[in-house]
């Protein structure tokens, strides 16, 4: 074992976090980051174990997806002011302060399906991939947000992360646009190893960057059926094959249908996902593969020999 390796398991141990057993990621040709693929979760907090959810997109906790090979988060940030109201009828269980959570809808809505108790702090969570990262100096993590919340609300969230500040990688101070993305080594060697997406656009200069200027993206459903296989743009202004001058946007695909389930997740995540990438979204983004491909219930497949976790791993594979 490389001494750096048997360092990290050994603080893994002292941290009373054992390590779980994945195949590490290689990147392909150069490294650059937009040559890299990541697995990416769903709306990742929704899952079993953060929270009390009735309905889940994945099974594990945040920071069970991330040691599970998981370098792709997709959070939905919505303001919630805190409630005498939900404080008393739910006998003190919801006496939350009002901030920033993790909410599928309307964070007062319906306990389990649009909130969970307990609440779900934003900056919980992300204190949870700060963590992560502490404890992994060679791994890189993205964050997509569906934000619903103002630059000030997301930027007063943020600041309380500790750590954060020093790993969030800011394209515009590396010039990725005059130069291209960077080598995922040179991302882990600065120590900038968190991205972080909106779909908002005003909040670049929290180090948060907008979807729309730096990524392409597909449809993010595949239907109620799950047979709209067809890799079509999500923004009719960014086609997926969009060509930039010095720079190419990271390519986002979501594979999952309208409502999670299980059963077809296990359906979804094995050849159908693979053929899908092969045979409509590698076509319709000019020939590139996706950098971030998105599911749910990210361990479940068909039993065809193929996994999310696989397939990640054979397009970081490809020459």
């Amino acid at each position: 074992m490389p001494p750096a390796a048997g360092a990290r398991r050994r603080r893994a141990a002292r941290a009373g976090r054992p390590r779980r057993g994945r195949a590490p990621y290689r990147c392909r040709g150069g490294g650059r980051l937009d040559e890299a693929a990541f697995l990416t979760a769903h709306n990742a907090f929704t899952n079993y174990e953060d929270s009390r959810w009735s309905s889940v997109n994945q099974s594990e906790s945040v920071r069970a997806q991330l040691d599970n090979g998981v370098r792709g988060l997709s959070l939905d940030t919505h303001w919630y002011e805190r409630s005498t109201w939900l404080c008393l009828i739910s006998f003190g269980s919801d006496c939350h302060p009002s901030d920033v959570y993790l909410c599928h809808g309307d964070c007062k809505a319906f306990a389990g399906a649009t909130y969970a108790l307990p609440r779900q702090s934003f900056h919980g969570t992300m204190q949870t991939v700060v963590d992560f990262l502490a404890a992994h100096p060679q791994e890189v993590v993205t964050v997509f947000l569906e934000d619903y919340v103002s630059a000030e609300q997301l930027g007063g969230s943020l600041s309380r992360v500790r750590g954060l500040s020093g790993l969030l990688f800011r394209p515009d101070e590396w010039g990725v646009r005059q130069q291209g993305w960077p080598k995922v080594a040179d991302l882990v060697a600065a120590d900038k190893r968190l991205l972080v997406f909106s779909d908002r656009s005003d909040r670049e200069h929290l180090g948060v960057m907008y979807d729309r200027s730096w990524t392409v993206s597909n449809h993010w459903s595949l239907g109620d059926l799950g047979n709209d296989l067809a890799c079509v743009t999500r923004w009719p202004d960014v086609p997926l094959d969009r060509r930039e001058p010095g720079f190419r946007r990271l390519f986002t695909m979501s594979h999952h249908r309208n409502v999670p389930t299980v059963l077809t997740a296990a359906l979804d995540n094995g050849a159908k996902l693979r053929g899908r990438i092969a045979e409509q979204c590698r076509p319709a983004a000019g020939g590139r593969d996706p950098n971030y491909v998105s599911v749910d219930f990210h361990r479940l497949s068909d039993g065809s020999g193929h996994t999310p976790a696989s397939v990640v791993a054979e397009l970081n594979a490809r020459p």
